[in-house]
């Protein structure tokens, strides 16, 4: 409102001085005269001025198109021009309307369209670090791996697109089934951009299904450092690596490196089963038992596990029943009430003959958790403390079609493994074991292979009934 009364004002205001001159002109009189070689012109002030102005604006127009024609002159000499500023530029839009409905016509799956949207956008923009890319990915979505494979060779001749163009070659040698090429490619691709979370995980399970442990675990720490992967998750499976590397040492004789690395393993990851049974057997092949001891007391802490105790039962090789429960004391009594200490205690107790103990020990296990190892002692405490024939049978046909108990369980596809592993043989996954009982439709005892022991046990009540 006030902008709009003050323009009106400056209007008036101007009209006003234009007509004050004039006035003035008109009322000074006399005349300009102009001579020109012997010529003159006599002309009234008011004509003076309007042919000055005249002169003028016939000056500003002659100017104008001096210079229109001066840049038409430029312009068809190749030289940049306004004119050629405006043909560019609209090229240059036609161009960015044809990439767009190409990038539009690839997400919309529709490979062939986008080839020639992308193709038309190619010839007028001359970006090819914005049209190789959807080329390449539009020839990939036709099936047409060669032309695919020519824009992203194009893509590596650019600073700023060379990480999509190895990226790119990379999944076209795993679909080829060229995995040597392709982890040479992802090294490559990790190392233009270490913090991309997709070329870590894939240079990754490359690395650790090739065996590369080495390699897999610098790919770990970057992992963490760049913050794509939590500390504690990413020191267990340092662990996990740091063990693979340990067997494969053992495996190549070099048995010292070896030792180095499964005791490091442990030192990471004190409750990690494997890699505390690895550490122990190490310890105890270099004749130090209580070390041994200390690194399966703190895993079973933990989660108390079979092979831990069988770890431990390898300490000592010669000992009698009596001694041995007198050892597994010390573990024995950590964890006292979790069911796998309760299993071992039963265990001992049978192995030494003492059935009520044992007996006291299984307390209401074979109820609580009814399987097949709680079901096997049981009948072993009826064998020994001289039941029928036909109730030890009875236990036992029970424990034959109960459930095995906890087992190496893949978190991932729930696959049942009988020996924990760091990479699930079935869907590949790295660090997905868990033990864990299965569900009950899948966890069918198909052999009497878990009853072992208590075959063992039941042959020696029956030598110890026949020396009575």
């Amino acid at each position: 409102m006030i902008w709009s009364l003050i323009r009106i004002i400056l209007f008036i205001g101007t009209i006003a001085l234009i007509t004050f001159g004039i006035a003035f002109v008109i009322e000074t009189g006399g005349e300009v005269r102009i001579s020109v070689a012997a010529m003159e012109y006599s002309f009234s002030p008011l004509m003076a001025v309007i042919g000055i102005t005249l002169l003028l604006i016939s000056i500003w127009i002659f100017t104008i198109v001096m210079g229109l024609l001066f840049a038409v002159f430029r312009f068809f000499n190749g030289d940049e021009t306004a004119i050629s500023r405006y043909f560019h530029n609209n090229r240059e839009k036609n161009g960015f309307d044809a990439l767009a409905d190409g990038m539009v016509s690839l997400a919309a799956g529709e490979g062939r369209n986008a080839l020639a949207q992308v193709s038309k956008a190619e010839k007028m923009l001359g970006r090819p670090e914005l049209t190789n890319l959807v080329n390449a990915q539009a020839a990939e979505m036709t099936g047409d791996t060669k032309k695919a494979l020519k824009y992203y060779k194009k893509l590596l001749e650019n600073d700023r697109t060379r990480f999509v163009g190895v990226r790119g070659l990379m999944k076209q040698k795993l679909a080829e089934g060229d995995t040597e090429t392709a982890l040479k490619l992802a090294q490559k691709a990790f190392a233009l951009r270490p913090a991309h979370e997709e070329t870590q995980n894939l240079l990754f399970d490359m690395q650790s299904d090739a065996g590369d442990w080495v390699g897999a675990r610098d790919t770990l720490v970057t992992k963490v450092r760049k913050g794509t992967l939590p500390k504690d998750v990413g020191k267990r499976r340092e662990a996990i690596l740091g063990m693979a590397n340990a067997k494969d040492l053992l495996d190549k004789g070099d048995v010292e490196a070896g030792k180095v690395a499964a005791v490091n393993a442990n030192k990471l990851s004190p409750t990690l089963i494997p890699a505390a049974v690895l550490a122990a057997e190490m310890h105890i092949l270099s004749g130090d038992k209580s070390a041994a001891a200390k690194v399966l007391k703190k895993a079973w802490n933990g989660t108390p596990h079979p092979d831990l105790a069988a770890a431990f039962a390898d300490i000592e090789e010669n000992e009698t029943s009596a001694q041995r429960i007198k050892r597994f004391a010390a573990l024995t009594k950590i964890n006292p009430t979790s069911i796998e200490t309760r299993l071992l205690k039963a265990e001992l107790a049978l192995a030494d003959e003492d059935f009520p103990a044992a007996r006291r020990a299984l307390g209401d296990l074979h109820e609580t958790e009814p399987n097949a190892r709680s079901l096997s002692i049981m009948a072993a405490i009826h064998r020994g403390e001289g039941a029928d024939d036909k109730v030890v049978r009875g236990w036992l046909n029970k424990a034959l079609v109960a459930s095995r108990g906890p087992r190496w369980i893949c978190n991932s596809c729930n696959k049942i493994h009988e020996v924990w592993a760091p990479k699930c043989d079935n869907c590949k996954a790295f660090d997905s074991m868990d033990w864990k009982t299965p569900p009950a439709s899948d966890d069918v005892t198909k052999s009497v292979g878990a009853l072992s022991f208590v075959d063992s046990v039941l042959t020696v009540s029956d030598d110890a009934q026949e020396a009575n």
